[in-house]
């Protein structure tokens, strides 16, 4: 007997265009919403839009359509998808591809291609866009032929969800497009994925991770990207409590254990937390859950956790000793491979190394309390611990790249999955305003707020109408300190404070709102935080907070190039902390 059809695709054979076997692929795969910028290439796909319940947004650039099925994809868990023309349509999603392979986020790009018969002759719009995204795609395409679309684009589906997760192009032809073609969803479908084989209880690897952990005085687990992709939350959970393990957090792994809980760290690395990076040094195990080792975690990696045995557990074996040499590698889905483990793991009464981890905090861990000394100045770190305190932790931040990336890393404590979208790996500045209308079209229903800062904002300011077209609530605050913030931290600490290019001269960031049709308000002291927070979250459409804070402010601690991880650069002894009234670390 025939299985029956997995969505509302029709389940027999019927005589389609291209085009219209684009969207008839996309409906069955249950995609309901894309992103993306029309051209002539592709606009026999547009014209065929009409005939599918699917909603397209239309972005005012196409790097925008890029990083909103980014951010459509973190929020939601299944693949977003882009659509743009030839030529420069398709180079200008590069950026928001390659943002999206190096934080393995699952993103189906579809792009117009001139008529095969003109392919290589460098007719009008003409690009090798597949050769230019092929070290940036987990795989890419070009489609010359009607009846190979559904399949090329189901089998693109597949790679881009299945394993590690990762951007997939489809180039498909004009005429490719505009030709006719027999199309059944269920005949589409492609070959079932074989992935890595997945560890057995019986298997040598497991049982040596488990006399590792068993025998641990000072682990630590290091929770990674991977844990979200996995769902594998409750099972991290479980063991860190089981065994009384403290979690540290990658940028990206940040919400995968709640920030409440009494075993998490907080963030480790170049700004993590100080007693996070010295725990690590100090630990005699390391278990990295669907986490890479880059070098923003690691620091030197000659003096990395140099006691500690490492066991890897990671997805894509390729990332197995690619930076750091694991002493035992579980490759498979992270939450497979906990399920697998955990039944042999018995529970641990000895919490001396938690007490002794929680000993490093010292006086930072007064960072929790709910009134913040005010001194008259208004710094990043006020504005994003009053914006937690008001959203209660609850609110979905969408973050652009630098200082106030790490601030809010550092200030806003994170407790549901899914709750910090950020550009981790490429670190791509105008990434939050766009990713955030993809969070918000994936869960509407959620409370969604953009921090950028006045450089990353003006990037990809133009989404401003994008987000009024759509009608979308997203709440924006702008840090604004008149530099380009993280560069003229670097130029102080690393070039004697020549701080060449990186001051910035910003619009009125109220006015240019307004000028999209978003209201707003400018804050300039402590004291009108809470009130204009208040103001937005009562607003009925979206609006726009310009924060004017410190200029010169450092975001602390820091491992400075080629320093080991726990030999940070510290605030000054006389230097101002805006949260404490004595020095942040012990």
């Amino acid at each position: 007997m025939p299985s029956q059809p997995v969505s509302s695709a029709a389940p027999h054979t019927k005589q389609l265009t291209g085009a219209e076997i684009v969207w008839a692929t996309l409906t069955g795969e249950g995609v309901r919403t894309v992103f993306g910028y029309p051209g002539g290439a592709i606009l026999p796909i547009y014209d065929a839009l009409r005939k599918y319940p699917i909603h397209h947004v239309l972005v005012r650039h196409e790097q925008g359509a890029a990083h909103m099925a980014d951010g459509y994809a973190r929020a939601s868990g299944e693949v977003g998808v882009a659509v743009a023309t030839s030529g420069p349509g398709a180079t200008n999603l590069v950026t928001g591809i390659a943002t999206a392979m190096l934080d393995s986020v699952p993103m189906v790009c579809i792009t117009g291609q001139i008529s095969s018969k003109l392919l290589g002759t460098d007719a009008f719009q003409e690009v090798d866009i597949t050769g230019i995204t092929l070290p940036i795609t987990k795989h890419n395409f070009i489609v010359t032929k009607s009846e190979d679309i559904g399949p090329v684009l189901r089998r693109a589906f597949s790679i881009a969800r299945t394993g590690r997760p990762g951007p997939v192009l489809v180039d498909i032809t004009k005429d490719a497009q505009q030709g006719l073609a027999d199309f059944n969803f269920e005949a589409c479908a492609p070959q079932p994925h074989r992935p890595h084989p997945m560890l057995s209880a019986e298997n040598e690897a497991v049982s040596e991770a488990i006399d590792l952990i068993l025998n641990a005085q000072r682990p630590i687990l290091l929770v990674g990207h991977g844990a979200l992709e996995s769902g594998a939350t409750d099972q991290l959970i479980t063991l860190a409590e089981r065994l009384h393990i403290p979690v540290a957090s990658t940028l990206l792994g940040l919400g995968a254990i709640p920030a409440s809980h009494d075993l998490s760290l907080g963030m480790m690395g170049m700004h993590g937390e100080a007693w996070v990076n010295q725990a690590i040094q100090q630990s005699d195990l390391l278990i990295a859950c669907g986490m890479r080792f880059d070098d923003r975690v690691t620091g030197a990696l000659t003096s990395y956790a140099p006691n500690a045995k490492k066991i890897h557990i990671e997805i894509d074996p390729s990332e197995i000793s690619k930076n750091v040499k694991a002493d035992v590698a579980l490759i498979g889905d992270l939450k497979e491979i906990l399920e697998t483990i955990l039944p042999r793991l018995a529970p641990r009464k000895d919490q001396s190394w938690v007490k002794a981890v929680n000993a490093l905090k010292g006086v930072a861990a007064v960072r929790d309390i709910k009134n913040l000394p005010d001194s008259g100045h208004l710094y990043a770190a006020h504005v994003i611990h009053d914006l937690w305190r008001a959203t209660a932790g609850k609110a979905i931040v969408v973050t652009d790249v630098g200082q106030h990336q790490m601030w809010e890393a550092q200030y806003y404590k994170h407790d549901a999955p899914r709750s910090l979208i950020t550009s981790g790996g490429l670190g791509t500045m105008g990434f939050a305003l766009p990713a955030a209308i993809g969070a918000k079209m994936a869960r509407p229903d959620d409370e969604i707020w953009v921090i950028a800062g006045d450089g990353g904002f003006q990037m990809t300011a133009s989404e401003l109408s994008t987000l009024v077209q759509e009608k979308l609530k997203i709440n924006i605050a702008v840090i604004n300190n008149g530099f380009l913030g993280m560069v003229r931290q670097w130029q102080e600490f690393m070039y004697e404070s020549n701080y060449a290019c990186s001051p910035i001269l910003s619009p009125d960031f109220v006015k240019l709102a307004d000028a999209h049709g978003v209201p707003g308000a400018t804050v300039r002291t402590r004291g009108e935080v809470a009130a204009a927070v208040k103001a937005a979250r009562e607003a009925d459409g979206p609006f726009l907070i310009n924060f004017l804070v410190e200029k010169e402010d450092a975001v602390y601690p820091m491992v400075g190039p080629g320093a080991a991880l726990d030999e940070m650069i510290r605030r000054p002894a006389n230097g101002h902390n805006p949260l404490l009234e004595t020095s942040e670390e012990p």
